[in-house]
């Protein structure tokens, strides 16, 4: 088995950047890992129990409540003695990918996006104020983003989305493997659909849950917020007396609501979108922003897809989706949701380790 050393941005809690995570600590059990920040106790066995090491940022007092402001501090952070390896292996829509490994060691990144912040969302997390300062601080971090994708030797997408982006951004090629989804725990049940919509979510802007919480109110539709988040009181401001907020819950509830709800409303543009396969696993149909990951994981039997990101736009996707439920096969979304398995994760992945180790040539910049 190769010797792997394991890079992720930050280990704050479980989503899905960290069940891709997951698989790759199940591969490589000995794996040591390198992160800026470790919240102790947030994540399973499979990463907890092995050698992390982190930055300096990690000796701040109470950093869990502000790391994301600590952003400028990132580059200079981002800086490990990485063990002796074959291979570093990087999880990165960050500052991941910046590790340096020793020379002739190839480093492959398995990139969920180039830095949002810095590059394609910036309106969604900053809002439309202009600031001078923040604008030149973007700037030298999209810089510092392009410098050191020189770092990484091959990439791997986890959708088409983002491979067009990596060649934007980085003038590099990428092959695509999408991430894993967890069909053996997310199945159907023989229970009876209720009549709510469902979301599940952490709180950031970008997700635009407020267009789901705004439709659902003015329609007066039941709709289930699963999730917590910086922009939480906002949305709880917009809601009206049919919308239910239950904090973050358990993979047992959430795998509960799955099976039950009416389908999952998926508003924001994703990179890719774990959830949407997650609910489909489960036999749910999804209405989601026909933008980003979302293309690549809803097919027309299994759910909706709407082009105008606004809560009109939301209204009326939910409106026909209310018309045409017979559309929806869930039989279809099981099948479908099962192609992504972790299973074919985990052949895709040690597949691609080894071919770099056999070939140990870096893939070209982008014609």
């Amino acid at each position: 088995m190769p010797r792997v050393a394991l890079v992720h941005d930050w280990l704050t809690g479980m989503r899905g950047g960290e069940k891709c995570l997951d698989r790759l600590c199940r591969l490589f059990p000995d794996a040591p890992l390198a992160t800026m920040f470790h919240a102790r106790g947030q994540l399973p066995p499979s990463i907890e129990n092995r050698v992390i090491q982190t930055s300096w940022l990690q000796y701040l007092p109470a950093w869990s409540h502000y790391y994301r402001y600590l952003l400028p501090l990132f580059p200079a952070a981002a800086r490990w003695r990485l063990a002796e390896c074959d291979v570093v292996f990087s999880l990165s829509h960050c500052v991941a990918k910046a590790a340096k490994p020793q020379a002739a060691i190839p480093h492959v990144c398995y990139c969920f996006t180039p830095m949002r912040y810095a590059w394609h969302m910036k309106e969604q997390y900053f809002g439309g104020r202009r600031s001078w300062l923040r604008d030149r601080l973007l700037m030298r971090l999209r810089d510092w983003d392009r410098r050191t994708s020189d770092r990484v030797t091959h990439f791997i997408a986890i959708s088409q989305t983002v491979r067009r982006r990596i060649r934007e951004c980085y003038d590099r090629d990428s092959v695509v493997i999408y991430p894993p989804v967890d069909v053996d725990f997310y199945t159907p049940a023989a229970v009876p659909r209720d009549d709510y919509y469902l979301v599940v979510s952490a709180f950031a802007p970008y997700k635009r849950i407020d267009l789901a919480v705004a439709a659902c109110t003015r329609l007066g539709r039941r709709l289930v917020v699963i999730g917590t988040g910086q922009d939480a009181k906002r949305l709880r401001a917009l809601a009206g007396p049919t919308i239910q907020f239950l904090g973050w819950q358990s993979d047992e509830a959430i795998r509960d609501h799955f099976r039950r709800c009416r389908a999952l409303l998926f508003p924001g543009e994703e990179d890719f979108g774990i959830v949407p396969l997650e609910a489909q696993a489960c036999g749910a149909p999804v209405i989601a922003y026909g933008r980003g990951g979302a293309t690549e994981t809803v097919r027309p039997n299994t759910g909706l897809l709407f082009e105008d990101q606004s809560v009109a736009g939301m209204i009326d996707a939910i409106t026909k989706f209310e018309s045409n439920t017979d559309q929806f096969d869930a039989v279809a979304a099981r099948a479908w949701a099962e192609t992504f398995s972790n299973q074919r994760f985990d052949r895709e992945i040690s597949s691609y380790i080894d071919d770099v180790l056999g070939e140990r040539q870096p893939l070209k910049r982008a014609a």
